[in-house]
């Protein structure tokens, strides 16, 4: 019998993973839910969800997985209005950024026989220039050969970190296990970093003196600079990450002040070959990144993956039907 998996939020990473699992039919059967109507029905009509329910608590009633793809300031209101609803060893997962503040949402929010687990994916390299975000931006294969840094909570139950993981290898990518405290370490550099420097970028050009002028100018350089953090961007969202993550965030900032110190002192001082440096430094450094990316081969980073067995053993077999209860 297959897998029932709600998957709440049909933007970009939600569709995508409905659309990866849309291959496995024989294993998994999804329904979706979003805010948006319109979303829900467009999203059932592209395949990537099997059928749709608009009623949020009605969602996940049966539900054998529940996938959380949703900004993270929607997060703990729909872990609240999800948690009478949940069937006794679901597991419920989230995708964003930011893991330890949503760990104690789910915590004082979900019943003890939830089995709460983190996720946060990563692209594939072969779609790291995509535009745009929502149901539109939606691959199929966004995530292949891709990795998702997975994360639970001390006593949660081996078969539930299973299930996530294979869930995952249903992408195509690959798991790298890590606690809260890690993950959100990481992801303060990987992606709330750049978006904050481009919020920055943005602040210290537009309504300044002289932008009247420059706005004419402003060509793909300034394009690609800022796009991290572009118009489908929630500020809202990237705010209350910031805010949860804040000591990672602070630390970061602190560094890329002083690397815009030195660089700035060079020019000061005429010092042209150190600035000429630290530019080639910084172009190796992305030729060096985007060559490894695009290989994929992270077999030997700290942490390893997860060791997969099938997906159907793992969901099938046990049916999550000897999960203990998750301790608090």
């Amino acid at each position: 019998m297959p897998v029932k998996i709600t998957i709440i939020g049909l933007g970009q990473i939600g569709a995508s993973i409905g659309l990866a699992l849309a291959a496995h039919k024989d294993a998994v059967t999804t329904l979706g839910h979003d805010r948006d109507f319109s979303i829900e029905q467009r999203a059932k009509r592209l395949g990537a969800v099997s059928a749709t329910n608009h009623n949020l608590p009605g969602s996940v009633e049966n539900a054998d997985l529940v996938i959380l793809a949703l900004p993270v300031h929607q997060v703990r209101e729909t872990f609240h209005y999800i948690a009478s609803d949940l069937k006794k060893d679901v597991v419920v997962v989230d995708t964003t950024p930011v893991k330890a503040e949503v760990w104690k949402w789910a915590r004082d929010l979900l019943p003890a026989s939830a089995h709460y687990v983190g996720l946060v994916p990563a692209i594939g390299a072969q779609h790291l220039d995509l535009t745009g975000a929502g149901l539109d931006s939606a691959k199929a294969d966004l995530f292949s050969r891709s990795v998702f840094l997975l994360s639970a909570p001390p006593g949660t139950p081996g078969e539930a970190v299973k299930l996530v993981s294979d869930l995952v290898g249903l992408l195509d990518a690959s798991t790298i296990l890590t606690d809260f405290v890690e993950s959100d370490g990481l992801m303060a550099s990987a992606n709330l970093l750049p978006r904050l420097i481009s919020a920055a970028l943005l602040n210290s050009t537009t309504g300044q003196p002289g932008w009247q002028e420059v706005r004419k100018m402003a060509g793909l350089g300034y394009f690609r600079a800022t796009s991290a953090f572009a118009e489908g961007e929630d500020a809202e969202a990237l705010g209350m990450l910031s805010l949860q993550n804040r000591e990672n965030v602070i630390r970061l900032l602190d560094q890329m002040i002083a690397s815009l110190v030195e660089m700035r002192d060079d020019l000061e001082n005429e010092n042209g070959e150190a600035f000429r440096t630290r530019l080639e430094s910084a172009q190796q450094g992305r030729i060096h990144w985007l060559r490894e990316r695009g290989r994929a081969d992270w077999t030997h980073m700290p942490g390893g993956q997860v060791e997969k067995t099938s997906f159907m053993e793992s969901l099938l077999g046990s049916k999550l039907g000897k999960m203990g209860k998750r301790g608090k």
